[in-house]
């Protein structure tokens, strides 16, 4: 089982590190968006790229921060009967739902979307509009994300049954979120 914490180690600190990166993703779309208004309202001109960086940006915010929300538990989750749940009951309801949900979605969308990068990194596509961004690197985010997304979902699995064997520590703890 160390192996297995090992790993889920490894991806808690990959989780972490694009998590950041999804955070600095935030701060540089915003600081874009504020000076592409800024230059399109003050000075009458735009540039598509300006336009366009920004979706990329907001691309890497989602598909690179999902696995560190994951990690954190601080995921959207369906509470009907989550909350009400005592002792093991989260942590098998977890377990069921990363297995059973979350793990065949993550694989199928990652193996979904690897065809579509290659072919935008294989052609080189670039974007209609005049101006614009090579699509690839928005492309790669998709594979990317939803495999890290993946590996983080084997991880918390990982963590979860170390615990009901008694090997970890966790705070299963749930708060229901204030509507």
């Amino acid at each position: 089982m160390s192996v297995f914490l090992k790993f889920a180690a490894v991806m808690d600190w990959v989780s972490e590190k694009f998590g950041k990166f999804a955070g600095y993703a935030v701060l540089a779309a915003s600081l874009i968006s504020a000076a592409n208004a800024f230059v399109r309202y003050g000075f009458d001109f735009s540039n598509n790229a300006f336009l366009e960086i920004q979706w990329y940006l907001f691309a890497a915010t989602v598909m690179l921060g999902a696995p560190v929300v994951l990690r954190y538990n601080e995921h959207v989750r369906v509470d009907i009967l989550y909350g009400k749940l005592k002792g093991h009951g989260p942590v098998y309801v977890d377990l069921f739902g990363l297995t059973f949900f979350l793990l065949p979605v993550m694989g199928l969308m990652t193996y979904l979307t690897w065809p579509f990068f290659w072919n935008t990194w294989v052609s080189g596509e670039m974007s209609g509009n005049i101006g614009g961004l090579i699509r690839w690197p928005a492309a790669l985010l998709m594979p990317v994300g939803f495999c890290t997304m993946f590996l983080q979902g084997v991880a918390e699995i990982i963590k979860r049954i170390a615990y009901l064997r008694g090997l970890i520590e966790m705070n299963t703890h749930y708060e229901k979120p204030v509507q």
